[in-house]
């Protein structure tokens, strides 16, 4: 493409998750600087959902996943010929957010979550004390990501079971700084988003901590690595269209992506990986390894194992 006899500077095309933009965003950045502006890369924001819609009609080069492809996606994919080589990138600690002036529910059971977000809760289940008897006769403001949001799905298939699974009547965007007001501004709230959101507005909100059965466990790098904080903690993904990997800048990106990635997670307030997946990631790249071997769910994996086993298309 020629403007003026100027050649275009190559695009790479980006979307999908809110979580994991701040990564993929700070990626982005060191990336153009480096390369000096030859290479622009564009990274939007229309949830994990979303961003598979894009990726599965060969619209963008690369998606911000916070879950694994599902089987329809995988379906939509095939039907317009779409490969793709998944990389897990981070590791993300959902978190259950609560307004700072609450002092009765700072840690709560996977059990209470799930009788609060169960979809059999809507309309019923109105009052604190409904889902917990010591708790106020005062009403609940639930907030959490809209039903396109990967973080959404990966909620409700920890806690109630069955991904999407989950009631209606709440406060939904797939903005988290508007989740962030909303439980910010009302004692009697609580929501749920990535633990990035949860550091950046630290002052103004407090963490739950989340009892899966042995006392409540709060979300930290910590936590998150000793697999103590479950179910809530998740690997966060890329998902690299092959066919767009024949493009020298791309493969530039990603890489550069891999070889960044341990400082620029930490920095933006994620968990990185181990050296060990950001290798295999580049190695995938190299033998454009297609398919996913998550098969649509993230919960409780050890990811180096996961890794070599075989992709599903």
């Amino acid at each position: 493409m020629v403007s003026n006899g100027i050649m275009a500077s190559p695009i790479v095309k980006i979307d999908g998750s809110s979580t994991v933009f701040p990564i993929t965003e700070a990626v982005a950045e060191d990336f153009q600087i480096a390369k000096r502006g030859a290479i622009r890369v564009t990274v939007g924001i229309s949830g994990t959902g979303g961003g598979f819609k894009k990726f599965c009609r060969d619209e963008i080069d690369i998606v911000n996943a916070s879950r694994p492809i599902t089987q329809a996606e995988m379906d939509a994919c095939k039907q317009q010929g779409v490969q793709y080589i998944e990389m897990p990138i981070a590791f993300d600690a959902l978190t259950v957010v609560i307004n700072p002036k609450n002092t009765w529910s700072k840690t709560i059971t996977v059990e209470e979550l799930k009788k609060a977000w169960e979809p059999d809760a809507q309309g019923k289940i109105t009052h604190w004390n409904q889902i917990n008897p010591a708790w106020p006769d005062k009403k609940i403001k639930l907030y959490g990501p809209g039903a396109d949001s990967g973080t959404f799905e990966y909620f409700t298939e920890a806690i109630v079971g069955k991904a999407k699974s989950s009631r209606g009547d709440f406060t939904a965007s797939e903005d988290d700084n508007v989740l962030v007001q909303g439980v910010a501004s009302d004692i009697y709230a609580l929501g749920f988003f990535g633990f990035a959101y949860f550091i950046e507005n630290i002052k103004k909100i407090n963490a739950v901590a989340i009892d899966n059965g042995n006392g409540g466990v709060l979300p930290s790098a910590t936590t998150v690595e000793n697999n103590s904080y479950k179910p809530l903690s998740r690997p966060i993904f890329i998902y690299v269209n092959a066919k767009s990997t024949g493009k020298p800048e791309i493969t530039e990106f990603v890489n550069f992506y891999m070889k960044n990635a341990p400082s620029l997670v930490t920095e933006v307030k994620y968990f990185p990986l181990s050296k060990e997946v950001y290798d295999l990631n580049i190695e995938h790249l190299n033998k454009k390894k297609v398919g996913t071997v998550f098969k649509g769910s993230g919960i409780n994996i050890k990811l180096e194992d996961i890794l070599r086993l075989e992709s599903s298309l």
